[in-house]
């Protein structure tokens, strides 16, 4: 019985043992899958989205997510449906135009999004028909205009730059008149005469010129100062910002990459962006077109924070935005941007001097400055 029970003890002993050193049944592979995450991205086949078409598709942004980090795409094709998507939370961040970004924030009283990143600079323009008679702004009157969308970032430019120069709409009592026409069927309208001008992001301006019998009339950069102003940013869900910080960290990083990249690529970056824009929707862009609207186009990680803040003043002036000028002063959360520009090297985003109005202080510290006045140039703190 006793050597039963000394029997019994040993082996006891080393099944403790073995318990112990042996790890667990499930292998690395197993383990990674447990723990890996999925960050859900949205953005256009546009030019001003090129970080994002280029980085997605060549594998670049997954490149640097790493294993433990899934991503899943959706591409759009009109901001108020990326807005939408992301208040359903059917993805997590979405390259987008400003007016969608302060839509978006305005109606989820705050809470729905954050700016985390800036995207372009740019690549917007007035384009009329060569026999529209237009030569100047005092030809406006009874003339008939298109923008891509109600309320989109054109359209408010365009409805600004009317009223700035004495112009009101056919629904505001005036004599212009402003539709909301998709981009492909702007550039039919204009082949058919049935429209006088479009206010535009590119290629489809370079579209309407070498296609529509159009001409430059406005390079929207003559109208702010420095000729900078965004036209699109990076915004992601607040509880996935909160919860996730490494994946934004590390999806910050490859967008800064692509950046820097594309702007010291340009040749390479133009082949690359037809090459994957052909991927996703089948089509190119002509090489003439796409390389005289990159030419005005700025890809950037500064999200140019004024120049959003004074669109949306535009658009409130006209009617856009409710009753109450809306308050955006905790849009912004550039904290992991600037953690990624110090690591690389790169001077960090910091507030606009002396454009900052008292109180307007978000979280990540940066300062929002009020911004009014009619002329974009009337910056007042």
């Amino acid at each position: 019985m006793n050597n039963k029970l000394k029997i019994t003890a040993v082996m006891t002993i080393l099944l403790v043992a073995a318990f112990i050193i042996t790890p667990p049944l499930s292998n690395p592979t197993n383990a990674q899958f447990a723990q890996k995450k999925i960050f859900r991205l949205g953005y256009f086949p546009n030019i001003n989205h090129a970080q994002a078409l280029i980085g997605v598709g060549n594998g670049d942004f997954q490149k640097v997510l790493g294993n433990n980090i899934e991503l899943k795409t959706l591409t759009f094709n009109a901001g108020p449906s990326a807005t939408e998507a992301l208040l359903a939370n059917q993805i997590d961040a979405a390259y987008i135009g400003p007016n969608p970004t302060v839509n978006g924030y305005v109606v989820s009283e705050g809470k729905a999004l954050k700016v985390i990143s800036g995207v372009a600079s740019g690549g917007a323009v007035f384009i009329v028909r060569n026999d529209s008679g237009i030569q100047s702004t005092k030809d406006f009157a009874g003339k008939k205009f298109a923008s891509p969308q109600i309320g989109n970032t054109q359209d408010v430019a365009l409805r600004k730059y009317l009223h700035d120069n004495g112009f009101n709409t056919k629904d505001k009592g005036g004599n212009v008149e402003v539709l909301p026409i998709k981009n492909p069927d702007i550039l039919t309208l204009f082949l058919k005469k049935e429209i006088d001008g479009a206010w535009v992001p590119e290629p489809w301006g370079e579209k309407l010129i070498k296609e529509g019998n159009g001409r430059l009339f406005l390079d929207e950069r003559s109208l702010w100062p420095a000729e900078k102003f965004v036209t699109a940013n990076i915004i992601v869900n607040p509880e996935y910002l909160k919860n996730n910080p490494d994946v934004i960290k590390k999806f910050l990083e490859a967008h800064v990459n692509e950046t820097q990249w594309i702007n010291s690529h340009k040749e390479e970056a133009l082949k690359t962006f037809n090459f994957e824009l052909k991927k996703l929707t089948g089509q190119t862009i002509p090489d003439d077109q796409l390389k005289e609207a990159f030419s005005k186009l700025e890809l950037t990680y500064d999200p140019l924070q004024e120049t959003l803040i004074k669109s949306a003043n535009d658009a409130f002036e006209i009617g856009y935005l409710g009753k109450m000028k809306p308050d955006l002063s905790g849009l912004y959360d550039l904290k992991i941007l600037n953690e990624v520009l110090k690591e690389k090297g790169l001077q960090e985003i910091l507030d606009p001097e002396n454009q900052t109005a008292p109180g307007n202080n978000n979280s990540s510290g940066t300062t929002i400055p009020t911004v009014t006045g009619n002329s974009r140039y009337s910056i007042v703190t």
